[in-house]
């Protein structure tokens, strides 16, 4: 063989050769950046040292940083923040939370707290402070001032706890009453077949029948009491929409 060619030969294999070498290297010290970042972002410095929560009244700042599994401060890197917001709006008290990561070491977490929109006592005789959907947020030795008594056919259950679908109709009258009237409910009654009642502060009644065409029978109580001269015990009965009548107490 030409010493030409064999020297040409061994020269583009050493050349090869380098560049193994090289790209070896180079992939070692890839991996190196890459361990050593894994091990700098597991450490203190990047983790939630530092968690801030906004929006709370009923729940403790402590209370939500438990729920949101932030207590331990783990790392941000493995930080999931669905997670953290499903963990936060279990409590009783939270209607939504959202969560923020400000790197290197901050997690800031605003919720929004429940209003409850009746109460209802108890079998033990403490009452139950009631959101729209019949989740059980806080029970009270005494009802609050204002509050809107509910009664219906199932008792409420323990904190966190949700009411039977026999009571479902008093609290979406609850919920949905009208501000044109709603200051003057005192109470919202579900009697057989599913019957709804209000009292009212005048003190009269109103006779919503079934929790159906809510909007037009508030329209009709709006109308009476706007326009009627009403007396104690009288009864306004809206049960069939458009054809209201009054019934002297």
């Amino acid at each position: 063989m030409d010493p030409r060619i064999s020297a040409r030969r061994k020269a583009v294999s050493r050349q090869r050769g380098r560049r193994r070498l090289w790209v070896l290297v180079a992939l070692g010290v890839v991996l190196l950046v890459v361990v050593a970042g894994w091990f700098v972002l597991h450490t203190p410095w990047f983790s939630a040292r530092v968690v801030t929560v906004q929006g709370e009244t009923h729940e403790t700042a402590a209370q939500v940083i438990a729920a949101a599994g932030l207590a331990g401060h783990p790392a941000l890197i493995g930080l999931n923040a669905n997670a953290v917001t499903n963990g936060v709006e279990r409590l009783p008290w939270v209607r939504t939370a959202s969560v923020k990561v400000a790197w290197p070491d901050t997690v800031h977490i605003v919720i929004t707290e429940q209003t409850p929109v009746a109460e209802m006592k108890t079998a033990a005789g403490t009452w139950a402070e009631l959101t729209s959907s019949g989740r059980v947020l806080a029970l009270v030795p005494t009802q609050t001032a204002g509050a809107i008594t509910l009664t219906a056919p199932q008792l409420p259950g323990a904190l966190g706890s949700t009411l039977g679908s026999a009571d479902e109709v008093g609290l979406e009258v609850a919920s949905t009453l009208p501000a044109s009237f709603k200051a003057q409910v005192t109470g919202v009654a579900v009697e057989t077949g599913g019957w709804v009642r209000l009292s009212m502060t005048t003190p009269i009644a109103v006779n919503i029948g079934t929790a159906t065409q809510l909007s037009a029978k508030y329209e009709d109580v709006s109308a009476i009491l706007a326009k009627a001269t009403l007396h104690a015990g009288d009864v306004i009965d809206v049960s069939v929409p458009g054809a209201p009548t009054v019934t002297p107490g």
